[in-house]
């Protein structure tokens, strides 16, 4: 047997730790859909750079590069990043959105699967998802554009819409409904003399 595989990171840490912007950024982008860390959004931030990359060196070759360009152009257009008309410099503007959007997580909740992105992520976890009909338990899961229609349950599940909570009352309203209440539920008291009235008789 040969030497072991060297493992290559997936996530590319940034070169400034402490930056408080691009901190605000990745708690905004992690509430948003549903990230479980931080390294997760790194993840897809290399992956984002890689397309860039490639296209930078692309770029550079001129003609000969803009040949060479539909592979990474196709490869985009299925994962249904790309639009049709994209050219190489498009390639330039796009946004780590662009990717987090082709997530499994976030089109379970674009396809009403789930009500919140924690809530997608834990059905992908317990194998409650499936694509084309084969189950995926991985929330960063790629899904390309043809396999975007057959995003459906892989086990019957019942999830209900959840139910407005009214907000309990305080200060001068709780204190006027509790008067209310106990107005309505008081019985009327009799008085003294209308009680001896029918005994007099």
């Amino acid at each position: 047997m040969g030497d072991p595989k060297k493992m290559v990171p997936k996530a590319e840490a940034p070169r400034r730790v402490w930056d408080p912007e691009r901190i605000k950024t990745e708690h905004t982008l992690r509430r948003e859909y549903g990230l479980r860390r931080t390294r997760e959004l790194w993840s897809t931030l290399s992956e984002l750079k890689k397309f860039r990359r490639s296209a930078r060196h692309l770029l550079n070759l001129g003609e000969a590069g803009r040949d060479k360009s539909q592979q990474i152009i196709g490869k985009l257009q299925r994962l249904g990043i790309a639009k049709s008309d994209m050219r190489l410099e498009d390639i330039l503007g796009l946004s780590v959105r662009d990717l987090l959007e082709r997530r499994l997580q976030t089109l379970v909740i674009k396809k009403g699967l789930a009500r919140t992105p924690k809530q997608a992520r834990q059905l992908i976890v317990h194998g409650f998802i499936a694509v084309g009909g084969r189950r995926v338990t991985i929330p960063s899961y790629m899904v390309t554009s043809a396999e975007e229609p057959t995003i459906s349950y892989c086990k019957a599940i019942d999830i209900e819409p959840p139910q407005p909570v009214a907000a309990p009352k305080t200060g001068v309203a709780a204190a006027k409904a509790a008067r209310s209440k106990m107005a309505e539920g008081a019985e009327p008291v009799e008085s003294p003399a209308s009680a001896e009235a029918p005994a007099a008789a």
